[in-house]
């Protein structure tokens, strides 16, 4: 927690923008209302940065993780990418913290004859789509990248999907939302969104009805939380679930380290620059359950050990659970609720670090009277609701 956080006796009275959630998404959106002079709080009820954010793998791979069904969120994700120099540098001169991007590729493997069928499917269905990818047999896999095993038979090759330190990036938007002037209200708890004729208001906070505060605007950005949220009508709240993701961290050696993310059928192995080998994920409908099981963690790592099976001589270093919040359909929601002044953007599945930039900057054109891109027009909330246009900018 920083410094600069508040606590109970500072507490603001009212702001322009409430956030409910300081996950990567309320972050990233607070520093780009805070740069913009927009009077912004962010309220956590943990640590800001610290849950399923922290737990995530950091990948941008917008072509790996595209779906048959799924052509608007790639058109969203590869915008969002394009963004991320930009969102970086102006990120470094907020906070004074520098966090690489990491371009040096992803390969997606094959290991048998069944995974060589998928495979071959999956980049046929880039190639129509015109998508900067290459095919490799399991020899040329190799020469890309040497610790791939013998078992590999075939790869896909995806020069463009890059990746990301999370943690690092998480820790650069704290401070910077901080210098730019907007607060963190963190260890509190929303415990409802208060509604007067029809249009939210305030957030009631936890320790009594005297722990509130106005708003002009509120975004709830709680992830898998955001469904919880009190104050709001069941057929109001967005309809977001919690998906269990075990994740394992290894540690890399001179003589043992990989160069590119690679992508089994059933797990991915995402090499950091600080020597971290991040092996995950599970996909567990668990409900809010966070222990890391056995089980999982056994899954990982034969399935880690059949793509690479030099990784059976790495230290385990971490083990972590994080909630993914997944909607009905696993797109986010990203504009307005069905309530006046109440916005959701949440939802975002495994794409949260991936689409932070797109979401952050139409958020706050959207709270500050700017236009809106239009690949975010299928995220809108309004495909799960009946939601009238009822918005309004903030002065600023």
């Amino acid at each position: 927690m920083s410094q600069d956080t508040y606590v109970e006796n500072s507490l603001p009275s009212s702001v322009d923008v409430a956030i409910v959630g300081g996950g990567i998404i309320g972050l990233s959106i607070a520093w780009q209302l805070a740069r913009a002079g927009v009077k912004t709080v962010v309220v956590e009820k943990n640590t800001v940065g610290r849950a399923a954010s922290w737990a995530a793998a950091g990948m941008l791979a917008p072509l790996a993780e595209v779906g048959f069904e799924e052509l608007e969120f790639l058109k969203l994700g590869r915008e969002s990418l394009a963004m991320y120099p930009t969102f970086l540098a102006e990120l470094e001169v907020d906070s004074g913290v520098a966090v690489p991007l990491d371009r040096r590729g992803t390969l997606m493997v094959s290991l048998d004859r069944d995974d060589t069928a998928e495979l071959r499917r999956l980049f046929e269905f880039r190639k129509k789509l015109s998508l900067p990818v290459r095919w490799l047999s399991g020899a040329e896999a190799r020469d890309e990248e040497p610790l791939l095993s013998p078992k590999v038979a075939a790869a896909i090759d995806l020069p463009d999907d890059y990746q990301i330190d999370n943690r690092e990036l998480l820790v650069a938007l704290e401070q910077a939302v901080l210098k730019c002037g907007g607060k963190l209200c963190e260890h509190t708890s929303v415990e409802k969104i208060i509604v007067e004729s029809g249009r939210a208001v305030a957030l009631q906070l936890d320790g009594g009805e005297q722990r509130q505060i106005s708003a002009t605007k509120i975004v709830v950005a709680a992830g898998c939380w955001s469904s919880v949220i009190g104050g709001l009508a069941k057929d109001k709240l967005p309809p977001v679930r919690p998906v269990k993701g075990q994740i394992l961290t290894l540690r890399m050696t001179t003589d043992i380290a990989l160069t590119k993310v690679v992508r089994s059928p059933r797990v991915y192995l995402a090499p950091k620059f600080d020597g971290r080998l991040v092996v995950g994920a599970t996909s567990e409908e668990m409900g809010f359950d966070t222990a890391p099981t056995a089980g999982a963690q056994l899954f990982l790592l034969e399935e880690a050990f059949d793509a690479v099976p030099a990784v059976y001589e790495l230290a385990l270093e971490e083990m972590r659970v994080g909630l993914r919040p997944a909607s009905r359909d696993n797109e986010p929601l990203i504009g307005e609720s069905p309530i006046a002044q109440l916005y959701y953007a949440t939802g975002h599945y495994r794409h949260g670090i991936l689409l932070a930039p797109a979401t952050s900057y139409a958020m706050a054109a959207m709270l500050t009277g700017k236009k809106v891109p239009e690949a975010l027009a299928p995220f809108s909330p309004s495909r799960f609701f009946n939601v009238t246009r009822f918005s309004t900018a903030l002065t600023t």
